[in-house]
């Protein structure tokens, strides 16, 4: 079923309408992607979707050199193409109603340069985040979306696989990373959905570490992280942990205990209880372990058109859950000097308010030769 982004515009309309906005002025592109169904990097160009709430009407304002692009895929009322020579905010004066006195805007998103712009046509505005509002709706995933999520799995469960036969002595974290990430292209996707994480041995204590020039050796545990984003625009994230060779008694009570965090994380899953709760599932049970002081971050976060989107599943989180959202839920333990063992996956709530896990590779501890 294809995306209603009428729909969206018209929802996200009733909701302004409550604030008394004039007009919201959307800038993040992922935000402007998600209600007119077109996506552009404008890097230091200007551009914008303005929906005027008196008239109901929405315009997209953007580098004169998407204009065609636009207008093949954007679901808006009117397109302006901004050359570079032009000021975008005379552009925008001429195409908006006038006496505008409340705007809502993305107030993480708007930079300072961007608001005098609209100061210089609307001096008189004030400004309401609509953020919170925006958050909301992309919290709760419909059928098509979560089936757009499914494929960007399904690209990154088989890249993992066939990456992990592309092993042997000598290679370094970066070779891997480049592997990994050509088999991505070469299954379909439009890149990594963030950059990509393998980390060996030690490294594979740093949650957000950086591949590099080590190579890969006996004993080491390895760590990877990484997602797509396909070309639809959705995002899969997924973490595996291996060990290489033989694990020791030790690697292997930590990676059984992240696995067992992982699946009561999973267990806890439904709709009508607080997101805290999925976290504070997994969290126990590492606390039981005994290494608590080596986890230290939430258990997972909303996932969609981005990698990172609300919810934050954290245990101080009273926000319900409820059909339709899609998060990770991805414990771990960091030992400094030692390493770490991370195990990641997707959930979704289906509308019988049960989990869904959307992930499918094994979670079993899987030893990798080094041929």
């Amino acid at each position: 079923m294809p995306i209603d982004y009428s729909q969206r515009k018209q929802t996200l309309l009733e909701r302004l309408e409550k604030e008394t906005l004039d007009i919201a002025l959307i800038t993040d592109p992922t935000n402007i992607f998600y209600y007119t169904g077109f996506y552009a990097d404008p890097h230091e160009r200007y551009m914008s979707l303005v929906i005027d709430v008196g008239n109901r009407k929405s315009a997209l304002f953007l580098p004169a050199l998407d204009e065609e692009l636009a207008k093949a895929a954007a679901e808006v009322d009117a397109i302006h193409p901004i050359s570079d020579e032009m000021n975008p905010f005379d552009i925008v004066k001429g195409a908006i109603q006038k006496n505008i006195s409340k705007i809502g805007i993305e107030m993480d998103v708007m930079t300072v340069s961007h608001q005098n712009g609209l100061k210089s046509i609307c001096p008189k505005a004030e400004y309401t985040d609509i953020t919170p509002e925006i958050n909301h709706m992309r919290t709760f995933k419909t059928p098509s979306e979560v089936d757009g999520l499914r494929h960007a799995v399904s690209i990154i469960e088989t890249v993992l696989e066939e990456g992990l036969a592309t092993i042997h002595e000598g290679m370094t974290e970066a070779a891997l990373t480049a592997e990994f990430e050509y088999l991505m292209k070469r299954h379909g996707a439009s890149g990594p959905s963030f950059s990509t994480m393998v980390l060996s041995g030690e490294k594979s204590a740093m949650p957000h570490g950086k591949p590099g020039e080590r190579r890969l050796q006996e004993g080491d545990f390895l760590l990877i992280d990484f997602g797509v984003i396909t070309n639809e625009r959705y995002c899969s994230d997924i973490t595996r942990t291996f060990i290489i060779g033989e694990p020791t008694e030790k690697q292997r009570e930590i990676y059984e205990t992240v696995q067992k965090s992982t699946q009561a994380g999973v267990d806890a899953v439904r709709a009508g209880v607080p997101l805290k709760s999925f976290d504070i599932a997994a969290r126990e049970v590492i606390e039981s372990a005994g290494y608590a002081e080596y986890f230290n971050n939430r258990v997972g976060h909303g996932l969609g058109i981005e990698v990172h989107e609300a919810p934050s599943i954290h245990h101080e989180n009273e926000q319900i859950a409820a059909p339709g959202m899609v998060f990770t839920i991805e414990p771990g333990i960091y030992i400094p000097g030692f390493g770490g063992v991370r195990i990641e996956e997707e959930v979704y709530i289906n509308e019988d308010g049960e989990p869904e896990v959307l992930t499918s590779f094994p979670r079993d501890l899987r030893s990798i030769e080094l041929k």
